[in-house]
């Protein structure tokens, strides 16, 4: 074995003991899927009828396309015209509460989500997340 380092290996400890690089912590390393496939919809200036309809077939077709992961952007319902109409449901008119609802209550659906990762909660939320299964698991 030879113990003599080469000029080109001492030069580069050198410069890395010197320098002001940090060395990666092996230990802490994320366990993140390489090439999960994620897609995004904006859902911005749809009536509630539309949304449904465009997320029905959005979801469809992300599966077909074994995306895992589905970005649903409804908006806050900030400009929302629910406030001059009493016979509407503030709540439950909003798409960022109807369409999450829409999804639950589609058994189609429901049956190639894995599961929903509903933002309501969080009033400065204005979207939420679809986990879909495995299209060649079922």
């Amino acid at each position: 074995m030879n113990k003599k380092l080469s000029k080109k290996d001492l030069k580069a400890w050198k410069d890395f003991v010197e320098g002001n690089q940090r060395v990666p912590d092996k230990d802490n390393f994320k366990n993140v899927k390489k090439n999960k496939k994620e897609a995004t919809i904006d859902l911005h200036g749809f009536s509630l009828d539309q949304a449904n309809n465009k997320v029905e077939k959005f979801i469809i077709e992300c599966f077909d396309k074994k995306i895992e992961k589905l970005n649903i952007i409804t908006g806050k319902g900030l400009r929302s015209k629910v406030d001059q109409n009493p016979f509407q449901s503030k709540d439950l008119s909003i798409l960022k509460y109807s369409v999450p609802e829409f999804v639950k209550c589609n058994t189609t659906l429901m049956s190639i989500i894995k599961r929903i990762e509903d933002q309501t909660d969080n009033k400065n939320s204005g979207f939420f997340c679809i986990y879909l299964k495995l299209k060649n698991k079922l």
